[in-house]
């Protein structure tokens, strides 16, 4: 089973917005090959990590709403969110040391 959870436009704000834990969204879409080489990356952090921080991703193709309202303008896009608010964004394909580094104040 995985360890990250698929989120939509609707349930965004009660899944990310409103958790209490530290959130990282990893926005794609399925023409994106970047995003496919971060994907197994953010499944190993999730099996790692996912006690201390929520992993989520969200399909660009089937949800507009979100990434619109969040200005995502090109894949991958990964947020971290902590009380709701965007506290981190990295754009781009990212290695697994950058996305640990990104994330290490809250593991």
């Amino acid at each position: 089973m995985s360890n990250v959870v698929d989120v939509t436009d609707a349930n965004f704000a009660e899944v990310v917005l409103q958790s209490p834990k530290p959130v990282l969204v990893d926005y794609w879409a399925d023409w994106c090959a970047p995003c496919k080489q971060l994907s197994p990356i953010v499944e190993e952090l999730a099996a790692q990590h996912g006690d201390k921080v929520t992993f989520v991703k969200m399909d660009t193709n089937a949800n507009t709403a979100v990434p619109a309202a969040q200005g995502i303008m090109s894949l991958p896009t990964l947020q971290v969110f902590v009380g709701g608010e965007v506290v981190t964004q990295l754009v781009g394909a990212k290695s697994k040391a950058a996305l640990t580094k990104a994330l290490a104040e809250y593991l």
